[in-house]
């Protein structure tokens, strides 16, 4: 009974809706960054997959490793 008297005290629902705004503006501009943050990662990733492929193949044809 307790803990659910607690976790009441955090909740908080304001009567002018439009103290959401800044929260949904803050939530964009996070979320905007965030894709953008994921798309470098990918980019990034497959970069150095490509590079690792290149290596992998010299080492192939000068015969330091084996299939």
């Amino acid at each position: 009974m307790l803990n659910f008297f607690m976790l009441q005290l955090f909740l908080y629902f304001p009567e002018d809706k439009t103290e959401y705004i800044p929260a949904g503006i803050t939530f964009v501009i996070f979320f905007i960054a965030a894709i953008f943050v994921f798309r470098y990662i990918i980019k990034v990733s497959k970069r150095e997959s490509q590079k690792a492929e290149a290596l992998e193949e010299q080492l192939r044809r000068e015969k330091v490793i084996k299939d």
